[in-house]
């Protein structure tokens, strides 16, 4: 049996008759909402729906392509016949797991150095990461304005807003730490890199490394004996 993060149901509700897709994990989340569902986040359930104002042939499409690739990469999908599909696309790598690269950089970095040069990648004043999304959010801001709805206005302001206040004290604090770290030129104390290198002198065959074995953990005191009752 499938486990139960990995099934999922797309399947058009009888009474709304709202194409909804319920179960998954958050990678099976992504996947459907870069097949354009839309997230629901309710007080007792979470779960997709397709895009308001679509008609039937296009939520047909738009709930194919999400059984196709969530299917392609191992998803077990309980689906309407008119949602079926035998077709598996090729996944590409997000652009979000290409960045997380970074932070798995950092999490092996043994120097300051090493982690400074994962943070650059983002905090490059011209072309960086940071910056870059600094582009997305005064572009949606752009288009927001010659929309016309009431509250296009107010929310291009509040997206220029996050451009120019939140995302600019994220960017300059994120900087100034990788330029200390890039000053310091320092191992990190509680890294080490394994060169995989047995020591000349090392008498065991078993010997892999020149590594030194972990630190021991102290072993957890037991709890001390409840007190006997007083007697009378």
């Amino acid at each position: 049996m499938p486990l139960a993060d990995r099934v999922l149901t797309i399947h058009r509700d009888p009474h709304s008759q709202e194409v909804l897709a319920r179960g998954g994990d958050i990678e099976a989340h992504s996947l459907l909402q870069r097949a354009g569902f839309i997230p629901v986040v309710r007080v007792h359930e979470s779960y997709h729906r397709a895009p308001t104002g679509l008609d039937e042939h296009d939520e047909t499409r738009l709930a194919t392509e999400a059984v196709a690739r969530l299917r392609a990469v191992g998803y077990h999908v309980d689906c309407d016949a008119g949602f079926d599909t035998d077709r598996r696309p090729a996944r590409d790598l997000p652009l979000g797991a290409a960045v997380a690269q970074f932070a798995e950089r950092i999490r092996q970095a043994t120097t300051t150095d090493e982690a400074a040069d994962a943070l650059t990648e983002l905090t490059a004043s011209h072309d960086g990461i940071l910056a870059a999304i600094d582009q997305v959010l005064t572009a949606t801001a752009e288009f927001h304005d010659g929309l016309g709805d009431a509250a296009d206005a107010h929310i291009a302001r509040r997206l220029r807003y996050l451009a120019e206040e939140r995302l600019h004290v994220i960017r300059t604090d994120l900087a100034h730490t990788r330029d200390a770290l890039a000053d310091r030129h320092a191992p990190h104390p509680g890294r080490s890199t394994c060169t995989e290198q047995v020591p000349a002198h090392e008498r065991e065959r078993s010997a892999v490394c020149a590594c030194p074995p972990p630190p021991r953990t102290a072993p957890v005191a037991p709890p001390p004996p409840v007190a006997a009752r007083m007697r009378r």
